[in-house]
């Protein structure tokens, strides 16, 4: 348990050091903990994270979603480093990051369309979803051109660009969903299956390089969006995961060492699509 408590005051110290308008807006009358997952979507850096001072999660690895967690609001002192490397050589340090209250967020490790490391929250979409529909959200977290999501071979997202998302709501079902090259039928990332359950939504993560040949994609899902509530929106990462076959790690381990030298990693505000 505490392991799972750090992943997510982790997700959530970074996301406050952005501001609140990185989250959603908290009423008035709120005081609820925050639900947070963690995308780690940079490919071939696993890490070590301490928590105020203490090591308290080893060898956390890339295209892994973890939570989501409840967070009660507080304040965190958070270091990630290269796993075995001291805190006094921080590749991410967060220091005295006040944690909000009553928000479902989600927060993606990955590179920018230049491929440097970076850190984007995303507010997830917990609104109701009418009977017979599901939610799909295709985020855009690699270090690739503008892209077009396909379902079934129809463009069902256009000219998508990091750090965005987009998102529908559709007919419950399965659906084969591949991203090719905005404007094109060139594909970038090939076909995966999805199943898409009626009251939930799948979050779709590109990852990865295209430079690098290191593309691929991480999902996770939110459940319990039932126009009829059947219980506390919440979530399961790791719904699908697609590994990639080229040269993953010696591209992400390299930009990291670049991270680790500038000693922070860039936070930046999540744009709508």
């Amino acid at each position: 348990m505490r392991i799972r408590r750090t992943l997510a005051g982790l997700a959530v110290a970074a996301a406050a050091t952005i501001g609140a308008g990185a989250v959603a807006a908290t009423p008035a009358h709120a005081a609820g903990p925050s639900k947070v997952s963690v995308v780690h979507g940079i490919p071939g850096q696993p890490v070590d994270v301490y928590v105020n001072g203490k090591k308290t999660l080893d060898n956390f690895q890339p295209s892994t979603v973890a939570g989501p967690l409840d967070l009660p609001a507080g304040k965190y002192d958070i270091v990630l480093v290269k796993p075995g490397d001291p805190v006094s050589s921080p590749i991410l340090k967060v220091d005295q990051a006040a944690v909000p209250a009553d928000a479902n967020i989600t927060l993606a490790a990955h590179l920018t369309a230049d491929g440097k490391p970076t850190l984007t929250p995303f507010v997830n979409d917990v609104s109701k979803i009418a009977a017979g529909k599901a939610r799909l959200v295709v985020r855009h977290t690699a270090a690739a051109p503008a892209v077009d999501v396909r379902a079934s071979g129809q463009p069902v997202f256009k000219n998508l660009t990091n750090p965005n998302e987009a998102k529908a709501d559709l007919a419950a079902g399965s659906v084969s969903a591949d991203v090719v090259l905005a404007g094109t039928t060139t594909v970038a990332i090939p076909a995966a299956n999805l199943t898409l359950a009626e009251g939930t939504s799948t979050i779709v993560y590109a990852v990865g390089s295209a430079e690098g040949k290191t593309l691929g994609v991480v999902a996770q899902k939110i459940e319990g969006l039932h126009s009829t509530p059947g219980g506390v929106p919440s979530g399961t990462g790791g719904l699908l995961e697609q590994p990639t076959p080229w040269g993953w790690y010696a591209v992400a381990a390299a930009a990291l060492v670049a991270l680790a030298g500038a000693g922070t990693v860039a936070i930046r505000r999540r744009a709508h699509a």
